[in-house]
């Protein structure tokens, strides 16, 4: 069976942030009350933004990539490393606070394997404080839980024009 745009019953999805706007809205009051805690821990933008990016990876969630791509170029990052990030551990292009960050991210993306949380938190302790571990493991909680509000609404990613430049 389908419907006026030829989709059939289990091609349509509900988007859960229209459906449910109190839950949708509970969860954008977590979101901020995570860019808090992590701005009070000392954490800048391009590092949250660094763990929303991988976790995002992980998830396969093309519009938090989309989204978090662009809120990190905003907050200063650049493309050489946007471009690697899935290879983080094979670079120097970050930090070891980063690479703490990211290694707790995956963590908490992949809880299952206790092996490597245990590796991520023994790192994460040598760089990062009590308030920073928290504040990163937040990011990544809450970054899940939109990763897979996007996937499970199949949120769209839309081409944008392209805008040329001006004529000399």
């Amino acid at each position: 069976m389908s419907d006026e745009q030829g989709l059939t019953i289990s091609d349509r999805r509900v988007y859960l942030d229209k459906q449910s706007p109190a839950a949708y809205q509970a969860l954008l009051k977590t979101a901020e009350a995570v860019r808090a805690t992590a701005a009070d821990a000392g954490l800048d933008r391009i590092l949250v933004e660094l763990v929303n990016l991988r976790v995002s990876q992980l998830n396969g969630c093309a519009f938090c990539l989309d989204v978090h791509t662009r809120a990190a170029l905003r907050a200063g990052e650049n493309t050489r490393r946007l471009g690697v990030l899935a290879a983080w551990r094979d670079t120097e292009l970050f930090t070891a606070r980063e690479r703490a960050a990211l290694a707790l991210a995956e963590a908490t993306t992949h809880p299952a394997d206790a092996l490597a949380q245990e590796r991520a938190y023994a790192e994460a302790r040598t760089v990062l404080d009590d308030d920073e571990i928290s504040a990163v493991i937040w990011a990544a909680i809450a970054i899940n839980a939109f990763n897979r509000v996007s996937i499970l609404s199949r949120h769209p990613v839309r081409a944008t024009p392209v805008r040329e430049a001006p004529a000399r």
